[in-house]
């Protein structure tokens, strides 16, 4: 009976232990949403954080995109709406330049290592290559996701702050992961530039 009475009082303090962690993981996040605030538009030199505005064809905003490092390269959290449901195709282009209506301007994907374009690919992925993303019904989608090829300190050969930037790109289709050179992922239908 103790020893069960033992292991309840552990599990109930590990219990307890999350919970407070939880807490603490949320006040961060808060703390972090309002540092990407104050840093908007801009590379801020204390949090390195930046957002990038993404535009549509008919050069309308839909949506933004917040940039930062992590340990693994770097995380692009994308939050945009106005776009056709379905799964849609997300990269890193090689130019910042974004002329509507095809973004063509934008130019191929970001591949500094001069690799094979998609994850399926044995000589892949691209440094700008990033996973597929999925806008809902509402034409709206929330993905968080990293590039782990890609850095944004300046002078590093794969460096999204390259001289002349480099670009966000949601095309009209799903990318497969392998055909080359854009994984057969359609349309450019949104653009954004990243820059300083």
């Amino acid at each position: 009976m103790k020893k069960g009475m033992l292991c309840f009082g552990l599990a109930f303090t590990v219990v307890l232990g999350a919970c407070g962690d939880t807490d603490d993981t949320e006040e961060t996040k808060k703390q972090d949403d309002e540092t990407n605030v104050e840093t908007a538009g801009s590379l801020s030199e204390d949090t390195e954080t930046m957002e990038v505005d993404m535009y549509n064809a008919d050069k309308e905003k839909v949506g933004t995109a917040t940039i930062r490092p992590v340990p693994a390269g770097v995380n692009i959290t994308l939050d945009a709406a106005n776009l056709p449901p379905g799964t849609h195709g997300f990269h890193i282009h090689e130019n910042a330049v974004c002329e509507a209506p095809d973004f063509k301007s934008a130019g191929g994907h970001f591949n500094p290592t001069d690799a094979k374009h998609g994850f399926d690919h044995p000589e892949g992925p691209h440094a700008g290559d990033l996973p597929n993303i999925e806008v809902n019904q509402d034409g709206k989608v929330m993905a968080d996701v990293t590039a782990d090829m890609a850095a944004l300190e300046k002078g590093e050969k794969n460096s999204l702050l390259k001289e002349g930037g480099t670009a966000l790109m949601i095309h009209s289709g799903a990318d497969d992961y392998e055909s080359q050179s854009s994984g057969d992922a359609g349309e450019r239908i949104a653009c954004g530039v990243i820059g300083e």
